[in-house]
């Protein structure tokens, strides 16, 4: 393995690209979801709330050059940082016309920032946009990292949850996005009701096999005015145990190819207006957890991988 724990983490990787450790500054946009605005659905995803993905980031108002360097003098301040990457964090933030696009794009070009995440839907990804990303990276030298919401490799799972889209559609973008030579992040939520181990199997054996450069592991969380958020409260959804849900972790990762950075095995949470959020227990806590019953079991991710 490249690091002291068992599997390959995101800072290890960074490390290895840049040389040293690079730190993901939010920005906000004023975007919305194909899935929320009428274009394919008014609800979005069942697990969605209003604020989307992004309860840590500043306000969309602020203009994107504010949002950038107010959040490197806090983390640079911190962290002792040099380098970051624009995490364009909220809601899909390639749901827009190409020259806004652009525009938010080329508004984070500073030689403090080595790369760009732009977190998105991969039935909303453009040939135009990618074509503009790839010239993007050549002339100003960025890496580009497509953070795709894939959740699950179960189809039948993502239309039970209302998500809009199917496995081929992460596949189809996937392809794309790799034709351009940008970096793809897969973002997986471990316990999707109705999805088993089985499910989250196939969904590291496809990551592998397709050769995906990051993931990001997540544990569902319950939002009150959700549709999950409805059906928790009146009793018609469970949610696995926390030890089934490492335990789902650490067969991810088994399968998972070494190749594979992690950028976390569970995320944090807003505690407000939910009504569920990581067993609550500390997110390290049930990471160093995981790692501990790992170490236990000699497991390491790529282990039982397959591709």
């Amino acid at each position: 393995m490249k690091a002291t724990v068992p599997y390959y983490p995101y800072a290890a990787y960074q490390k290895e690209k840049y040389g040293e450790k690079v730190y993901k500054i939010p920005i906000s946009l004023p975007v919305t979801c194909p899935n929320r605005d009428g274009s394919m659905g008014i609800n979005g995803c069942d697990f969605c709330a209003e604020e989307g993905a992004g309860f840590e980031t500043l306000s969309s108002k602020k203009p994107v050059k504010e949002q950038m360097e107010e959040n490197i003098s806090y983390i640079g301040k911190r962290y002792g940082a040099n380098k970051f990457s624009a995490y364009f964090q909220n809601y899909t933030n390639t749901y827009m016309p190409m020259k806004d696009f652009k525009q938010y794009m080329e508004a984070v070009l500073d030689d403090r920032i080595v790369e760009l995440a732009i977190s998105t839907r991969p039935d909303c990804v453009s040939d135009e946009q990618l074509d503009y990303l790839k010239e993007y990276k050549r002339i100003h030298r960025k890496n580009i990292v497509m953070e795709l919401g894939l959740q699950t490799a179960n189809y039948h799972t993502l239309s039970r949850i209302n998500r809009g889209h199917g496995l081929a559609a992460f596949i189809d973008a996937t392809n794309r996005i790799k034709q351009r030579d940008l970096e793809i992040c897969a973002h997986v939520i471990v316990n999707l009701p109705g999805d088993e181990d089985l499910d989250m199997i196939e969904t590291s054996d496809i990551l592998s096999a397709l050769k995906v450069e990051q993931v990001k592991l997540h544990a569902l969380y319950i939002m009150k005015n959700t549709i999950m958020g409805n059906q928790f409260e009146q009793g018609e959804l469970s949610i696995i145990s926390k030890a089934a849900y490492q335990r789902r972790v650490i067969l991810f990762l088994m399968h998972l190819s070494p190749e594979i950075a992690v950028q976390r095995l569970i995320g944090r949470a807003p505690k407000e207006n939910s009504l569920f959020v990581n067993w609550n227990t500390s997110w390290w806590k049930i990471r160093d957890e995981i790692i501990a019953i790992m170490r236990q079991e000699n497991a390491y991710q790529g282990k039982r991988a397959k591709f």
